[in-house]
């Protein structure tokens, strides 16, 4: 069984069939004012987790009126499941829009799917710190949704990555899913020390040709101590 690590990433996937119900008020809002509200949010229960979280501090990242969050949202458990749906939605799309569902090497796979989550840091920089803590929250107020969401999630979304893999291409001998959880291990680890770079960057002066660079330099190595010499 793979670990938590592979079931955090695959987490956020999810095909168009599970997509949220949006608040229609809200989605009518001007695009640039609901990208700031949403991130204010993010950046809240993903530093502080959903009991310490705190609703004024939102609204005055976001630079709105309480009234107006709460105009959208009935109270803090309501905007933190829609957020938690909403980080889904965009990662399903986004990943099933770029990644190539025709490509069978793993590792290949993985890195497409880990520089897709990178991009999406240019206009939701704290999506994926939000996730992880959404993922083990024990709240009582919101745990017991969160977990049933989960469930779903990770039985769809690891069909969706782990589709037509072809794991013969592995040496005889290695332990395959050990070898997908070193992959997943160095490939979040490049994602995070971007991340940590965040607080002093810019996300658009991410250079992504250098990341893209280390990480096909990761791969070869991997292709060395994992797949058989005439692949």
């Amino acid at each position: 069984m793979v670990n938590r690590c592979i079931i955090k990433l695959t987490t956020l996937v999810n095909d168009k069939k599970g997509m949220i119900k949006v608040f229609t008020n809200f989605a009518k809002l001007d695009k640039e004012k609901k990208i700031r509200i949403i991130n204010a949010a993010l950046k809240e229960f993903g530093t502080k987790g959903y009991d310490n979280a705190s609703t004024n501090n939102i609204v005055k990242e976001a630079d709105i009126s309480k009234g107006i969050l709460f105009h959208y949202f009935k109270n803090k458990r309501q905007l933190f499941l829609y957020l938690y749906d909403y980080c889904v939605e965009v990662c399903s799309e986004e990943i099933y829009k770029k990644i190539d569902q025709e490509e069978r090497d793993i590792i290949k796979r993985l890195q497409q799917i880990s520089l897709i989550k990178l991009g999406l840091l240019r206009i939701y920089p704290g999506m994926t710190k939000f996730v992880e803590v959404a993922y083990l929250e024990n709240s009582p107020d919101i745990k017991s949704e969160i977990d049933e969401k989960n469930k779903k999630l990770v039985n769809e979304s690891y069909t969706k990555v782990f589709n037509n893999i072809d794991a013969t291409m592995f040496k005889d001998g290695v332990d395959v899913n050990k070898a997908i959880n070193m992959i997943l291990w160095t490939f979040e680890g490049i994602a995070e020390s971007e991340q940590k770079k965040l607080s002093s960057l810019s996300v658009k002066e991410i250079d992504y040709d250098r990341l893209f660079k280390e990480s096909e330099e990761y791969i070869e190595i991997f292709r060395k101590a994992f797949y058989k010499d005439n692949i």
